[in-house]
């Protein structure tokens, strides 16, 4: 077994998030006054960008492309401290775009992702890090990346410990035959349900859905139910922790925080309970700012925000 170094690994995505916010309601099929922001993003950008905050050393495999886009997430990536030496670069292929469409409320109304760079993540390109990813102390995959490359990932490093961001409903199909090769898990209860083909009505429910997971050989399942909190299950400790109320600003992003949280807290060897809090209160942190990484992230402002304390 090859020794593990003080690295987190991110097998991801990477975005130009272009977010459109209206000044009054939202109105459909009709042009709305507003404002528009262009920021960095991505499920795997966004989860290391978390990581780095939380102090964790991070290295970010991604595709972009040699345009004008690109040299920007570049950058920042030098600017925040993610490591991406080991991401793809393609010419005439242009960096992915997300965009999206808020409502008054800011909860997100509409969004198209043009993503077809990451199907050029391929694994012939992805067999190269295979050492990086054997001594990993963790590596995140999101399913923005291509079905074969995430079985290939899997399979051939089966002593790393997989953490996986579902990203969506559709997209989290990919891994539905894969589920057991994961560490951890963090699915909301839409993705639960397609995956465990499990309806959750009840808390009993929530409590049969974990077990299927834990069955296939998950570890940790954490089961996102949005304002409503988490459930999470070991198969020992398991209970529906409840959300505390926030002032909600953009609802961007605060699954990404909750990621990385909870690599950093299995880092650092905390128990499931604990892991569960301090993700929540960086997630909740998140939801309180109107960037999708709240650039007050750190260790020591999510246990503020968990004792309600002033976020320094």
């Amino acid at each position: 077994m090859k020794k593990k170094e003080a690295y987190v690994t991110v097998i991801g995505g990477v975005n130009i998030d272009v977010i459109g916010i209206p000044n009054n309601d939202l109105i459909l099929q009709d042009s709305n006054p507003g404002i528009v922001k262009i920021a960095l993003g991505g499920v795997g950008r966004n989860i290391a960008e978390n990581l780095v905050k939380l102090g964790v050393d991070t290295k970010l495999i991604s595709a972009i492309g040699d345009d004008i886009y690109g040299q920007k997430v570049l950058n920042e990536a030098r600017l925040q401290g993610i490591n991406m030496q080991d991401s793809l670069i393609l010419k005439r292929h242009p960096t992915s775009i997300y965009l999206a469409v808020l409502d008054e409320n800011r909860d997100m109304k509409v969004a198209i992702s043009h993503m077809d760079i990451f199907d050029k993540l391929d694994i012939d390109f992805i067999k190269n890090k295979n050492s990086l990813i054997k001594k990993t102390q963790v590596c995140v995959i999101d399913t923005n990346i291509p079905k074969d490359v995430i079985e290939y990932v899997l399979v051939n490093n089966k002593e790393t410990d997989f953490f996986l961001d579902t990203v969506s409903t559709i997209k989290s199909l990919k891994i539905k035959d894969l589920i057991g090769y994961f560490h951890t898990i963090k699915p909301n209860k839409i993705e639960a349900e397609m995956l465990s083909g499990i309806k959750i009505n009840s808390e009993k429910d929530l409590e049969t859905c974990a077990e299927y997971f834990l069955n296939k050989g998950v570890k940790r399942t954490f089961i996102s139910l949005g304002a409503k909190g988490v459930y999470y299950s070991d198969g020992v400790n398991k209970k529906h922790l409840f959300a505390h109320e926030v002032s909600l600003v953009n609802s961007t992003g605060a699954g990404d925080a909750f990621m990385a949280a909870l690599v950093y807290c299995f880092n650092k060897g905390y128990d499931i309970d604990y892991s569960a809090r301090f993700a929540m209160a960086a997630s909740g942190l998140t939801l309180t700012h109107e960037d999708t990484i709240n650039p007050n992230m750190s260790v020591k402002n999510v246990i503020n925000f968990m004792d309600n304390k002033e976020v320094l």
